[in-house]
């Protein structure tokens, strides 16, 4: 699976946000990816709405309160790393 990426949208942020957009996504894609890793680490047979919700709860815990009360992913890109973590899963033989 590749690693998510987040891309922030120009139109939608403000100058000052603009200006520290390529940090910001860099934080965020970082934040996203390591909850990427601890859910696949601990994943126990969740549906995918679950591990979506997990994804983004475990993302926002390694941001900033502030960032965190701001990041808000689309949800349907963010569904779908949580359908890759599954389909790995059930693909992966246990233990290995």
């Amino acid at each position: 699976m590749a690693e998510p990426h987040v891309s922030l949208d120009p139109q939608s942020l403000t100058p000052v946000e603009q200006k520290l957009r390529g940090p910001l996504e860099d934080q965020l894609s970082s934040a996203l990816q390591a909850a990427t890793v601890k859910i696949e680490e601990r994943y126990a047979g969740e549906n995918v709405e679950q591990v979506t919700l997990m994804l983004l709860e475990q993302a926002k815990a390694g941001l900033h309160p502030d960032i965190a009360a701001g990041f808000h992913p689309d949800h349907e890109q963010l569904r779908h790393v949580a359908e890759a973590i599954v389909a790995r899963a059930q693909t992966t033989p246990a233990g290995a």
